[in-house]
């Protein structure tokens, strides 16, 4: 069985058992002096798009746009950090070079199960 769920506009495709990184919820960044935070609970996605079953010969539900009743419940894991990007700025014949980095702050999730 597998779903397709949106989570703050990115769509994702989750199975039971699949291990999966979200961007993190507005406000919840940690601090630089905190290290790695393990955030601990349960999160429950009721915006289910596609709700299927690969193995059945049966079609897929598909919601418009989202399925009535439907929802995944996965546990967090941990607060994790993404490769790093470099960003590099430069004008020419100015001399002028800029280079930043960035990583970006993910929740690494457990989907438990998809309840249609």
């Amino acid at each position: 069985m597998y779903a397709i769920i949106e989570d703050r506009g990115t769509q994702i495709k989750v199975a039971p058992g699949d291990v999966v990184d979200i961007d993190l919820f507005p406000g919840e960044e940690k601090s630089k002096s905190q290290g790695k935070k393990k955030q601990s609970g349960k999160l429950t996605f009721d915006r289910v798009l596609v709700v299927g079953d690969a193995e059945s010969k049966k079609p897929a539900n598909i919601g418009t746009p989202y399925l009535d009743g439907a929802s995944v419940d996965a546990e967090v894991l941990e607060e994790v950090k993404g490769e790093k990007l470099d960003v590099i700025m430069y004008k020419r014949r100015k001399g002028q070079r800029r280079k930043i980095g960035h990583r970006q702050s993910y929740l690494r999730i457990k989907i438990t199960s998809i309840n249609a």
